[in-house]
């Protein structure tokens, strides 16, 4: 499957003309829930504070449904919670009902949590082929090529059997709970915004089919519905953008 890219040149640019797609999509979606799975980072942020202030008075955050790809295991007003971020950066600044927002408790014990979330997203998404389905499923991708708390050396979350894992950092052993990798690729339509030079070389891995991509766990999604795209920025893009518009 080919991935769609679209190039920015800073990641403010990229993020304003995510957040404006988003949008977009959740107004056209024909259901009455979209069903969002959200992750952390830089780039994360910079969207969740554009769409707080281009759209806080829209209707549409009643039909949004907010759910987390991955959580440390730290209390939500912990710096590090990805749920507390975005309570501060967006939620707080906009009306959207409580019972939408789908947090992963960091405060709780991982297996036990990892068990929990795993219930509540089966019991509120659609299924399909036994796997439920996101509407939409926006990822980021680390410099060692990780996505979601899925790291190079625990590649077995990819093919889990299971909605959620427990992940560990591979530096710092923090716990972490995680959606699996064929959650991920069963979702309708699934979104990488990765920035910085830093990303350089993985991304040229990845896009180019050399052979370390093999270890990337970013390179192993591949939503089944077809719909993948990366939004990244210049700094990025640097080895891919004009090799890819030489073939």
């Amino acid at each position: 499957m080919k991935n769609k890219l679209h190039i920015f040149k800073t990641p403010e640019e990229l993020a304003n003309e995510f957040a404006n797609q988003l949008m977009s999509w959740v107004e056209t979606h024909s259901g009455n829930k979209f069903h969002l799975a959200i992750s952390g980072g830089k780039t994360p942020d910079l969207l969740f504070d554009i769409l707080a202030k281009k759209y806080a008075d829209s209707v549409l955050w009643q039909k949004v449904h907010f759910w987390w790809v991955d959580e440390r295991m730290v209390s939500p007003e912990h710096q590090e919670s990805n749920f507390g971020t975005v309570q501060k950066l967006l939620f707080s600044r906009i009306d959207i009902p409580e019972k939408n927002i789908h947090r992963i408790k960091g405060e709780n014990e991982p297996e036990y949590e990892a068990v929990s979330y795993s219930t509540q997203i089966r019991e509120n998404l659609t299924a399909t082929n036994g796997w439920p389905v996101f509407d939409l499923i926006v990822l980021g991708m680390g410099d060692d090529g990780h996505t979601a708390s899925i790291f190079p050396d625990q590649m077995e979350l990819l093919v889990s059997e299971k909605v959620c894992e427990v992940a560990n950092h591979p530096v710092s052993g923090q716990k972490r709970v995680t959606l699996t990798g064929q959650v991920i690729n069963a979702a309708a339509k699934v979104i990488f915004l990765v920035v910085g030079q830093s990303k350089v070389d993985r991304l040229a891995e990845i896009f180019l089919h050399r052979k370390p991509a093999k270890l990337l766990p970013a390179a192993y999604i591949q939503p089944h519905g077809g719909q993948l795209e990366w939004y990244v920025d210049e700094a990025a893009a640097g080895q891919i953008g004009s090799e890819l518009a030489r073939r």
